[in-house]
């Protein structure tokens, strides 16, 4: 009998029972079989799993970077070139930008700017649209969602203590039945002292729950606190630009 080495005791274990044959495992074997499937795993991240998301838009082109020259000369040729298309750029912008006083409406911040040229006259918390979906059960099955419609606008008529008319929606949302005679559709008070149409039904008006002032809970219309509603009707006339976005 020869002795073993210390090597060969780390590299391999023999078990022997009586009457079957030697099986030898090797320690090494976890570590082998731990280096294939990294492999296999850079492999697979390499090569990418082949699967092309087809849902998401184009992305815009990113313009390539502008070298930098060393040169002085150079670069004071470049910063003034640079300088002329940002003028350009600025005058460009200039034109488009609304003149005279108009409301900028930010809807997913509950905010509304009343503005003259370049200057904030007004900055006011108010609620947009919630989003909410109401379903119509039995009936005709109709279904609204509540939001603050997106564009340009202009202020198209002013009232001063105006009634709600209340649509469909708002009987079947407080689960009444809708009467037949418009006169019935009428609730004073609810709009608050002063309301702005601007199309279809939506308005910039007032509310009672000027708590709720900053969060989106209308039902697409815009709801503005009564002090600053005050202010908006005041320098807003007929045929004033509204921006919703």
């Amino acid at each position: 009998m020869t002795a073993s080495s210390p090597s060969a005791n780390r590299s391999a274990s023999t078990t022997v029972r009586p009457g079957a044959a030697v099986r030898t495992r090797s320690r090494r074997t976890p570590w082998i079989v731990s280096g294939v499937a990294c492999l296999l795993a850079l492999a697979f991240l390499g090569a990418g799993t082949g699967y092309v998301y087809r849902g998401a838009p184009a992305m815009a082109q990113v313009p390539p970077a502008i070298p930098i020259p060393a040169d002085p000369k150079e670069l004071k040729q470049l910063q003034a070139k640079l300088d002329k298309r940002q003028r350009q750029l600025s005058a460009a912008l200039a034109k488009k930008r609304p003149k005279g006083t108009y409301i900028v409406i930010d809807q997913t911040q509950n905010q509304l700017l009343l503005r003259r040229d370049d200057e904030v006259q007004l900055n006011a918390k108010v609620s947009a649209g919630s989003g909410m979906v109401l379903k119509e059960t039995g009936g005709r099955g109709r279904k609204w969602v509540f939001d603050t419609p997106r564009g340009e606008f202009r202020v198209l008529n002013r009232v001063e203590n105006a009634m709600w008319k209340k649509p469909d929606w708002a009987f079947v949302e407080e689960g009444k039945p809708i009467p037949r005679n418009d006169a019935d559709r009428f609730e004073a008070g609810s709009l608050g002292e002063y309301a702005l149409y601007f199309g279809n039904g939506f308005m910039i008006h007032g509310t009672l729950y000027e708590r709720f002032l900053g969060r989106s809970v209308s039902h697409g219309c815009v709801r503005v606190g009564r002090d600053d509603l005050r202010e908006v009707w005041r320098a807003a006339p007929l045929g004033t630009p509204i921006f919703i976005y």
